[in-house]
């Protein structure tokens, strides 16, 4: 199991025990004009050596073993080095015995405002609420690697979940949006609480089961390794059944729906009259993908 080993980490760092994340951070500024530009790509920079040149976890990873994702930040505002922003984080992880790397994080999160002064150091200490920049990006450093972590072994990600969680419950007190229960809607408590609550344990289940019993096999046997995925898929339903238009429902079809379609045309014939059904009871707003689903 992976341990947690930093709890305050500094850009720089001269150790380089772990480095679990090869993240490429993007900070898009094509909306702001008539100011200069540097400071932007000073954060860009900023960022990439705070997420890949730290050490989140106590195992150590080999350059391959190195979780592919990435964080595209969208400026959507600037003035007096105050930020508002969107993040999109996104991970992959590749598929046993292929060349293959299959999505498994696709998050859009609109509410990501934070102040940054050129240069200024960046550290995290998750027992306080210091910066929002940096306790939301370690946030989603801990959701890509506790996600991915389930994506090989059930429950294998609680360690970096529960760390997610911590700072998810420092960071609320701040009034800060994205971290607030009252704000009733899909934002950042709302993610990990529902990544740890039992009621949507069926969401790690299904990612196991896509992941690890569908894809890692695909290999060996295509039309054994459909339906593993086909129940995943129906694992989802306990979650709809639940709590329809789950939040984490749409977690799920956000980072695999295109690959789902290229699953499921072609290849062994499985039943898909079933399957597209039961994708359009889970994720209606993808139907028009859905319906490309074809033998």
């Amino acid at each position: 199991m992976r341990k947690l080993l930093f709890f305050i980490l500094f850009i720089g760092a001269s150790c380089s025990y772990a480095q679990e994340l090869n993240c490429t951070v993007v900070v898009s500024y094509d909306k702001i004009t008539n100011v200069n530009t540097q400071i932007f790509k000073s954060l860009e920079k900023s960022l990439n050596d705070f997420v890949n040149k730290n050490a989140w976890t106590d195992k150590t990873y080999k350059d391959n073993e190195k979780i592919n994702c990435s964080m595209f930040i969208t400026i959507n505002s600037y003035e007096n080095n105050n930020f508002e922003c969107s993040i999109q984080v996104q991970s992959s992880r590749p598929v046993f015995n292929s060349l293959y790397t299959t999505p498994v994080l696709n998050i859009n999160d609109k509410d990501f405002n934070f102040q940054y002064i050129e240069f200024q150091n960046m550290y995290f200490n998750p027992n306080s609420f210091d910066s929002n920049l940096m306790s939301a990006v370690a946030f989603y450093c801990y959701i890509i690697i506790g996600v991915d972590a389930e994506t090989f072994g059930l429950d294998s990600g609680d360690p970096y979940l529960q760390t997610a969680q911590n700072i998810a419950g420092t960071a609320m007190s701040s009034g800060v949006a994205g971290w607030s229960q009252s704000e009733q809607k899909q934002n950042r408590y709302y993610l990990i609480n529902d990544l740890l609550s039992q009621t949507f344990k069926p969401f790690r289940e299904a990612l196991f089961q896509y992941d690890f019993m569908g894809l890692d096999t695909m290999y060996k046997d295509q039309k054994k390794s459909k339906e593993a995925i086909i129940e995943a898929i129906n694992k989802l339903s306990e979650i709809q059944d639940l709590r329809p238009n789950a939040f984490l429902t749409r977690v799920f079809f956000d980072a695999k729906s295109d690959e789902l379609v290229s699953i499921f045309t072609g290849g062994p014939a499985v039943d898909l009259t079933k399957l597209v059904n039961q994708l359009n009871r889970l994720s209606p707003t993808n139907s028009f993908k859905w319906n490309k689903i074809k033998s």
